[in-house]
């Protein structure tokens, strides 16, 4: 599955690491300072003294645990008109309402077993914020893509996340409690697999390592129905959703999102989903009325031009101003401020559009340290930037002048995709587990010590067995709550 990443021992490397107390969960270790790779890979192994791998599979869920009330606290704040749809969206299905209540998986995650090894973490990953997007070298790659709530913290948390995820997915396409635990078992595995291989790399050969998509394509057919016809199925389907990403760019946006006015480019109203600033009303906005808002837009834009690399800044700065709208995006973020720019360039047929996305303190930051960043937006950008292989050249950060609001912005329609998992068979969701949990492991190795997680992870399946119980208890858990999360709304509160 990897590109370019045959191990290669790095022998007894000395290095210097910031020396790490971290408690989480009740455990309380100290990292190793100034040691080599023998010294760590042990450290590793003896966390399992304190924090054994079949303790993971435990859930005791808190007595206090108010997982719904966390949820609406969210609505706080918000653009009030937009609720409703949030609510709508998670009330979809157990799997809708777990993707929009990353919060209260961060309280619950926070009363676990945890190692005490640390790595930046996406902080809500579950399967559906893995896809496909272009490199800057215009290659499709396949990685983690949302990274609102990432901070550092305890690399089990994103795991067990990411878990619960495929058991819920599994439910929610009527397969069976073993179908999803199976898929959830498959990610673990190859990420205790991925984290051995990353142990035994060079620093940069783990930095420069990225999943190779045709492989990704080439395992799901693999783990078709033997039958010739249903391979032939799954290859025609996969080729669908590379095709699709690789066709998504600027062009194709200003056909689909945007309409020609008085020989300009406008962005097409789909209220509530797509409004322009020209058609707000104040009340969507309690303390801002449009025309503040458009020059607390165009004010933002030059703060985000001095976050962007010289190089970067210089190409984006051939491109002008066209048009603004506000635009819902996600399930758990839907009601937080996220707009869209349509800029142009040398003319009609050279358009880029922007997202400008509100970001706010992360989820995690209640039970971990607090970021290392002021600005939430910079806080994104910069998790986002050391957990992807390769990251949007227009990635950056700005602020609003009124409100004190803090945005983060990157590229709309670079090549985007996603895996069309409702289509997917229970083996195929196995082999998307499989290639989430590398690419996770990818990610957390690049910021943290993958010895010795590798060592603490061991060689056999205790591990992956402790996560797939843990991902169904939870998957029940999550159950319970969507009922609760439901009640409430139709109640009302």
């Amino acid at each position: 599955m990897p590109s370019g990443v045959a191990a290669s021992p790095i022998g007894r490397v000395w290095v210097i690491e910031v020396a790490v107390i971290w408690a989480v969960g009740g455990v309380r270790v100290s990292d190793v300072v100034g040691s080599g790779a023998k010294e760590r890979f042990e450290w590793g192994n003896s966390l399992r003294e304190t924090v054994p791998l079949a303790s993971h599979a435990e859930w005791n869920p808190s007595p206090s645990r108010d997982p719904v009330g966390l949820v609406l606290g969210q609505d706080e704040g918000r653009l009030q008109s937009l609720v409703p749809v949030r609510h709508q969206r998670m009330g979809a299905s157990a799997f809708a309402f777990y993707r929009g209540s990353a919060i209260a998986m961060a309280a619950d995650l926070a009363t676990t077993p945890a190692s005490g090894i640390q790595a930046q973490l996406c902080g809500d990953a579950h399967l559906s914020n893995f896809g496909l997007y272009g490199s800057p070298e215009r290659r499709l790659v396949f990685d983690v893509n949302d990274f609102d709530e990432t901070l550092p913290g305890p690399w089990e948390w994103d795991l067990k996340r990411l878990a619960a995820s495929f058991v819920l997915a599994a439910r929610d396409l009527g397969f069976s409690d073993k179908a999803g635990r199976k898929a959830a078992r498959d990610a673990a595995r190859t990420y205790r697999e991925a984290m051995a291989t990353f142990s035994s790399m060079r620093y940069l050969d783990i930095w420069y390592a990225q999943v190779d998509v045709d492989s990704i394509q080439q395992d799901m057919i693999a783990a078709g129905k033997k039958e010739k016809k249903t391979k032939k199925k799954t290859k025609k389907k996969s080729n669908k959703t590379l095709d699709k990403a690789r066709s998504k760019d600027s062009l194709k946006a200003l056909r689909k999102l945007a309409v020609e006015v008085d020989g300009k480019y406008r962005i097409e109203p789909d209220p509530p989903f797509i409004v322009p600033l020209s058609d707000l009303q104040s009340d969507l906005h309690s303390d801002q009325d449009p025309d503040q808002i458009k020059a607390d837009l165009e004010q933002a834009m030059d703060v985000y031009y001095a976050t962007l690399s010289a190089s970067t800044a210089t190409l984006a700065g051939h491109y002008r101003m066209q048009d603004f709208a506000l635009k819902v995006v996600g399930v758990g973020s839907v009601g937080t401020r996220s707009f869209m720019a349509l800029m142009e360039g040398r003319d009609q047929d050279d358009p880029l559009f922007l997202q400008v996305k509100e970001a706010d303190r992360s989820v995690l930051e209640a039970y971990l340290e607090p970021s290392a960043y002021p600005h939430s937006g910079q806080r994104v950008v910069e998790g986002q930037r050391l957990m992807q292989a390769s990251s949007d050249i227009f990635l950056g950060w700005t602020q609003a002048k009124t409100g004190d609001r803090h945005y983060y912005m990157r590229q709309m329609w670079d090549m985007k995709g996603s895996a069309d998992v409702d289509s997917f068979d229970p083996k195929e969701l196995r082999s998307y587990g499989r290639a989430c949990g590398w690419t996770l492991a990818h990610a957390h190795a690049r910021s943290g010590s993958a010895t010795s997680t590798a060592g603490y992870l061991g060689d056999d399946d205790t591990f992956d067995s402790a996560i797939a119980a843990f991902a169904q208890a939870y998957a029940d858990q999550i159950d319970v709550d969507y009922k609760a999360f439901m009640e409430a709304v139709n109640e009302g509160s």
